[in-house]
């Protein structure tokens, strides 16, 4: 199999799969649909794929990319060079708010590794209210789990948190044979949109993840089971919830709920 693409072999350390299909670029792109004055930041531009055709319609775009060789590619591009602002920097340690303005909120897009897919997001929700939205490529299975509803074999802790977080869309599927080298699964495109409010009120994120993970860690136990450590089958039937369920079928609002219980009377770190 061939991992060279435009001069530059494919490093399996970074995830690279360099998207080259244009008919799919272009609906990427028009998904995101750029607008000149917007906050726009890329992670992992690789060899320009977005990059490109997004800059052809902006005057300004910051770029987030790791491999050395690809950062200064990108510095010398023969026509965008002046318009990119280039950040080398592993995407998990960099600081949004730095890149944030008042005025304009960061929009946020990307071809991701991915094997660094979940870590990112979450990342990325910590910055979620300096967001206005993000656009990413990821492995359709990663797709098919932040849109799960309860109930679905997909839906997870993934599923809850990002939902509490963002308003989630599926945009586009993409086949493997858009990339070279073609990864070994579908791909899509889904777009994650902040929620100005949540959805559910929480008086912790934490205890909101870690019952979640609590949970969803032995899904096939019963609540009653999972969550024993965090809140006993008396406590789960006080707030109307069936111990008996499975982690599966719990809503974010059963989450919240059971999260705002837990945080009021367990004084442990979350």
């Amino acid at each position: 199999m061939n991992k060279t693409h435009l001069g530059h072999t494919a490093r399996k350390r970074f995830g690279q799969n360099f998207l080259n299909d244009t008919f799919v670029i272009e609906q990427i792109v028009d998904a995101i649909n750029p607008q000149d004055g917007d906050n726009l930041v890329e992670i992992g531009p690789g060899l320009g794929a977005l990059t490109d055709p997004v800059c052809e319609r902006v005057n300004a775009l910051t770029v987030v990319e790791l491999d050395r060789d690809l950062a200064k590619r990108l510095r010398h591009h023969p026509f965008h060079g002046s318009k990119l602002t280039i950040v080398e920097q592993d995407a998990l340690k960099v600081d949004f708010a730095e890149l944030a303005k008042v005025d304009a909120p960061l929009r946020v897009f990307g071809n991701l590794p991915y094997n660094i897919s979940t870590p990112i997001m979450f990342h990325l929700f910590s910055f979620a209210n300096l967001i206005k939205d993000m656009h990413f490529m990821f492995q359709k299975e990663v797709v098919n789990r932040l849109a799960a509803t309860p109930g679905h074999k997909n839906y997870g802790r993934l599923s809850v948190m990002a939902q509490y977080y963002c308003k989630v869309q599926p945009v586009i599927n993409v086949p493997p044979g858009a990339f070279v080298p073609p990864p070994k699964v579908e791909s899509a495109v889904v777009r994650l949109t902040p929620h100005t409010t949540p959805p559910v009120q929480v008086s912790s994120v934490k205890t909101l993840e870690r019952v979640c993970t609590l949970a969803f860690n032995q899904r096939r136990k019963t609540i009653r089971n999972s969550l024993k450590e965090c809140i006993e089958e008396a406590q789960l039937l006080a707030l109307g919830i069936d111990p008996t369920r499975r982690a599966e079928t719990l809503s974010l609002q059963d989450y919240a709920v059971i999260a705002n219980w837990v945080d009021e009377h367990d004084n442990t770190d979350a």
